[in-house]
This record gives structure tokens, C-alpha cells and sequence, in this order.
């Protein structure tokens, strides 16, 4: 059996294959600004109402509206931008009614394909999406149809999406050339997923800074840090990673939870993902950049 294959399980059975989140929230100790957005976020469904993708490669345990809102209220945030994750398909209702009962205060990146219409998109944009997500992760299903990618980047771009590039470190170089010559801002997920352990001078990372250096549409999701640490909790081995990014481009990085943290190594509390933020980003004005700037910007439509 296939590391991939562990996790599935039949269509119509819901069960789950990965751990849920840490239902006990820790009170961070750091205060988040007015307007603070978590930028990466999922919803899983109930099962029941949003049904997961058939050929999904893991089912995710109910983790829902309701809770998320109660996550937000315990940790302080105000607004977010919820990422369609893969276990859902090309289904993007269960970010789409999210969206609807916020009150102004969510947004969504979508998984779409190039069997999309303009007129779909369009549809997806007015429900209050602003980019969509392509996984390149080997064990979320791997690469693309690269046709298929290019397609839906050029639909896109008459909307003034992002697009959201999921991946492995140790393929970054590889896809370097091409995220660059892209017509539209892209985001970086959860740093990259570059490994701590293999310190600030790693050729993936050493990758990622020269495309934030030389590429003006290149961000980052400084977030993941459970996800690049090599030491585990509390997680601290990957604060030098974010600081360098931070200071690189702060005004082109935003910040988000990973909630309900899918396929992840260690489970995080989300109490002490908050407390990370000011070790790398102790300056008031670079958080509010990182945290209600920036997705301001990127996501909601401010200047």
C-alpha cells in the first residue's frame, strides 16, 4: 500500500484518516491587531452537507463553521480567508456559504480547472473568492496537468486573482523558472515547507528568497511553522525562517493558522502558532502589515 493509498478510504464512508485539531484553544498571550486575518484556513465539511471528493487522498474529521467561528473568537482574529482544501474537489460550496454567513469578513481561494468558464469564475467572485490553489504535494495527489495549470492562469488573471502554489521544498527549484514568469501575484504556502533542520542556507530556501528578492508577485504565507520545524512544539527552530522572510518583503507576506491543520506531524495548539508571531514579527508596524495590511491588499479589495 501506498503512502497515498493509507489515508483513502471508500467514497461515501466519511470516516476519518487524520487526527482532528486540538479542540482545547490556549488564550494566546499575544494580543492580535483590530482586522487581524487568519489568510490560511480550511473548513472541513460536516460530510453530510458538504460531501468530500471522491477521489480525495485522506478524509478529514468534520471540523465546521461553528467551530472555526468559536477558534477565531478564542484566538482574537476578525477576519479570514478560507482555502478550499483538495479533500473537497473542485466543490467550493462549503467556502461559498462560509463566505455568505460572515457578514464581509471571509474570503476563499478556490480548487478550480480549466473546465471553469469565465462566467464560473466570475460566479466565484462575487460570492467573495480571490484566488485559487493548485496542490503540488506528492502525498496531496501530486503534480498537475501543467496544460491545465497554465489554462486556469490565464482565466484568472482577468480577475486579479492569486494563485496559491502548495509544494514540497526539495521541488521549489524546480518550479522557480515558472513561477516567475507568471502574469499574476502568487502566494507561497507555509513557507515553502522547507525542513529547519537543514538550516538558512538549504538550496530550497536560499530558492525562496532569491524569488522574493527578484519576483514583485512573489508572497508568503509566513504560517506552517509546525510544518517546518525539525525540533517540534514549541516550534521555534522555524522562527528564523519566517524572521528572514519578514524582513525581506513586508509587504508582501501574510499569516494564517492552517486550521484544522490537515496531515500534519505534531498537532499544534493555535493559542502558541499566535505567540510565534512576535518572535518573528516584534514590531507593531510589521505586524499590522503581516496580519491586516497585507491580506487587506491581497484579499479584500483595500488599497
Amino acid at each position: 500500500m501506498s503512502a497515498l493509498d493509507k489515508h483513502k478510504n471508500p467514497p461515501n464512508d466519511f470516516t476519518p484518516t487524520i487526527p482532528p485539531p486540538d479542540r482545547d484553544t490556549k488564550t494566546p498571550k499575544f494580543k492580535l491587531p483590530h482586522n487581524a486575518t487568519d489568510a490560511h484556513c480550511h473548513i472541513f465539511g460536516p460530510g453530510d452537507k458538504y460531501p468530500f471528493a471522491p477521489d480525495r487522498s485522506y478524509t478529514p474529521p468534520d471540523s465546521g463553521l461553528e467551530k472555526f467561528a468559536a477558534l477565531q473568537a478564542k484566538l482574537g482574529l476578525t477576519r479570514a480567508v478560507i482555502v478550499n482544501a483538495s479533500c473537497h474537489g473542485n466543490d467550493n460550496t462549503v467556502c461559498l456559504d462560509a463566505i455568505a454567513q460572515s457578514n464581509g469578513r471571509y474570503r476563499a481561494v478556490a480548487n478550480i480547472d480549466d473546465t471553469f468558464s469565465e462566467e464560473a469564475i466570475a460566479e466565484l467572485h462575487k460570492g467573495g473568492f480571490r484566488g485559487c490553489r493548485f496542490n503540488l504535494v506528492a502525498h496531496l495527489g501530486g503534480v498537475p496537468d501543467m496544460r491545465v495549470f497554465h489554462n486556469v492562469v490565464d482565466k484568472i488573471k482577468n480577475f486579479g486573482w492569486s494563485l496559491d502554489v502548495h509544494f514540497d521544498a526539495i521541488d521549489l527549484p524546480e518550479y522557480a523558472p515558472m513561477l516567475a514568469k507568471l502574469p499574476v501575484i502568487y502566494t507561497i504556502d507555509h513557507m515553502g515547507r522547507v525542513k529547519a533542520s537543514d538550516g538558512l542556507q538549504q538550496k530550497p530556501f536560499e530558492c525562496l528568497v532569491n524569488l522574493i528578492k527578484d519576483d514583485e508577485k512573489c508572497w508568503v504565507k509566513v504560517c506552517g511553522s509546525e510544518r517546518v520545524s525539525s525540533t517540534g512544539y514549541p516550534f521555534h527552530d522555524a522562527v528564523p525562517f519566517a524572521r528572514q522572510i519578514c524582513e525581506l518583503a513586508p509587504d508582501r507576506i501574510i499569516w494564517g493558522t492552517d486550521w484544522p491543520h490537515p496531515n500534519v506531524k505534531q498537532m499544534p495548539n493555535d493559542g502558541d502558532l499566535v505567540d510565534l508571531i512576535p518572535l518573528f514579527a516584534p514590531e507593531p508596524e510589521l505586524q499590522q502589515k503581516l496580519l491586516v495590511t497585507n491580506p487587506g491588499r491581497l484579499y479584500f479589495d483595500e488599497k
